[in-house]
């Protein structure tokens, strides 16, 4: 039986990201940074953290909409303790993110994803991915023509 790569689609709405530029490249750092949101009780969703230039990294990750207020207030406290680093604001995404159970067995699924959402020209904010499923932050007003994509690359319904 061939089993399907992709077999269920989820949508979370109303998300924002955060991008810290300029960081020091010290993992204690960055774990205090999350404890200062974590502690206010702010849920971090998706977080992509590239390699380090120079000692210095950039790092972004998502959030309720409804948090970023108090996101953004905590942050700037911080930088005045931690040091001067970057903080920058993206709302009105959504996130989709895809996922089976094959998708770890399935080499390409990445590729149909990133290409069906290249067809209908949406622009990728972020990514995150597991073996098992792969996310997507994108405009909030792209989020249908996204979730149309991918279900008809996969023929999902």
């Amino acid at each position: 039986m061939n089993k399907k790569p992709v077999t269920n689609i989820d949508v979370s709405y109303n998300v924002a990201m955060i991008t810290l530029g300029n960081l020091p490249d010290d993992i204690n750092l960055i774990s205090e940074i999350f404890a200062v949101l974590s502690d206010e009780g702010i849920n971090i969703d998706m977080v992509s953290k590239p390699a380090p230039f120079k000692g210095t990294v950039s790092m972004s990750f998502t959030l309720p909409t409804d948090d970023m207020v108090k996101a953004i207030t905590l942050l700037n406290d911080y930088k005045k303790k931690a040091g001067n680093f970057l903080v920058e604001v993206d709302a009105y995404n959504s996130k989709i993110s895809v996922y089976g159970e094959e998708m770890k067995n399935t080499p390409g699924v990445a590729t149909r994803v990133f290409k069906a959402l290249a067809r209908e020209k949406i622009e990728i904010k972020l990514i995150t991915t597991s073996t098992v499923d792969i996310s997507c932050l994108v405009l909030e007003r792209s989020i249908d023509d996204a979730v149309n994509s991918i279900k008809k690359e996969f023929s999902l319904e």
